[in-house]
């Protein structure tokens, strides 16, 4: 087997140098809350994919799901030849996202194409056009979702035009605003109602908690508000939870904390332990207001992917990985706020479940400090501890561990981690 040098090297010549990597170690095999790269390192895994292994790497379950079904059959297209799995897959997410009312889903292949979707079935329900979206949001990297997302470099830089009739509207950030939600939700109303007009409003599409925009948590009854007004005005309520579903939060998806009740929303990376997989799940009819053949693709809801999310699934339920997400963020929480109060860089611990982070600031005010952060984190890939940064200035760290990871592995990282800021500060 060829070192991580070799592989490193021979990428130079072979891959665009477009498409970025966080380590410059190659993996071989990862298990549970541990990945082990081509030279033997093992690394302590607090970034789970990027939120998408929440049931572990090669989870038991999702392997002998995959291995049976290739023996099976790999792909018939399922506009084409259908199966089974696609159909129990929309079954379950019908049955678990929030809303007590008749739900359909589609199926997708990447969080991106979920998302851009739900703009399509939202504008062709209301007959409207304008989006919404919100400062520090991400949302994908297609030319549509490139112009839901807010943050130029790296996403955006060089890439437009961007697709139109998409607004940004003020995010609520605790943090930096100190607003209440109710006032940070009618200071976002007010932008909405007399810069778009309430009547061309097809939807509000917002993450629940912030993914790459710095782990945003939004005040409460921020997003409630939203969802209120929305619905007063004849406007769809899209969560996008592609990164903050599927028990990551706490619950199985973070809208439920505050009982918002999407009318669409979006899923993805921990659905199929692995596989691309994604979907649109909302109300009944607004998801069959589409045409016949208005939606889908080759590859959405391969069955390779969809017996993987179906042993995935199982495995959250059984595991009751939304309870391990809260236990496992309760340790973060407590350690990451013993570590705020020792070094004054730390402005702020939030977060919900297994989906925390740190924002670092120059001591005494709220000037970012992303210089810290890189420090800091390449401490910790130095130490073997795979940890990722975030936010609209590089200056927030995001905690994501598989919901697996053992109570050894998750000590051990919070003590490289803490080894990591005593060394550079």
């Amino acid at each position: 087997m060829s070192s991580s040098s070799e592989i490193h090297a021979r990428r130079a010549g072979a891959v665009a140098r477009g498409v970025g990597s966080t380590l410059s170690s190659y993996v071989d095999r990862a298990s549970g809350g541990t990945l082990t790269d081509v030279d033997g390192r093992e690394w302590i895994d607090f970034a789970a994919g990027i939120a998408v292994t929440n049931v572990g790497n090669s989870a038991p379950a999702v392997v002998a799901a995959v291995r049976e079904q290739v023996e099976r059959f790999t792909h018939t297209c399922f506009m084409v030849t259908p199966y089974e799995s696609y159909v129990a897959v929309c079954e379950q997410l019908n049955e678990l996202t929030p809303g007590g009312f008749e739900k359909r889903s589609a199926l997708f292949n990447s969080g991106a194409e979920a998302v851009e979707n739900a703009v399509k079935i939202a504008r062709y329900a209301t007959g409207r056009q304008a989006v919404i979206v919100f400062e520090h949001g991400y949302h994908g990297r297609t030319n549509l979702t490139m112009a839901l997302t807010a943050k130029n470099m790296p996403y955006k830089h060089g890439f437009g035009p961007f697709a139109p009739e998409v607004y940004r509207a003020p995010m609520s950030y605790p943090l930096r605003d100190g607003l209440t939600g109710e006032q940070a939700a009618a200071r976002a109303l007010d932008a909405i109602t007399t810069q778009v007009g309430a009547q061309n409003v097809a939807a509000i599409v917002i993450e629940p908690i912030q993914g790459e925009g710095g782990f945003v948590v939004p005040a409460p009854g921020f997003l409630p508000a939203l969802a209120s007004w929305a619905s007063a005005n004849g406007a769809l309520f899209v969560a996008d939870e592609i990164q903050t579903g599927f028990c990551r939060t706490g619950d199985w998806f973070a809208s439920e904390h505050e009982q918002v009740v999407p009318d669409l929303i979006t899923t993805a990376k921990g659905i199929a332990g692995g596989l691309p997989l994604a979907a649109v799940t909302g109300r009944a009819e607004v998801m069959d207001a589409v045409h016949v053949g208005g939606l889908g693709g080759t590859y959405g809801g391969n069955p390779i992917a969809c017996a993987a999310a179906l042993a995935s699934i199982e495995t959250m339920r059984e595991l009751d990985l939304a309870a391990a997400a809260r236990r496992i963020g309760g340790v973060l929480t407590d350690r990451l706020t013993s570590l705020a109060a020792k070094y004054p860089q730390i402005a702020e611990v939030r977060g919900r479940g297994a989906m925390v982070a740190i924002e670092l600031t120059r001591p005494g005010t709220l000037d970012p400090d992303p210089v810290l952060t890189g420090a800091v984190n390449k401490a910790c890939h130095a130490a073997g501890l795979l940890t990722l940064t975030c936010g609209t200035w590089g200056n927030v760290f995001r905690f994501l561990p598989p919901l697996v990871i053992s109570d050894d592995d998750l000590d051990r990282g919070l003590t490289i981690l803490d080894q990591a800021f005593a060394t550079t500060t």
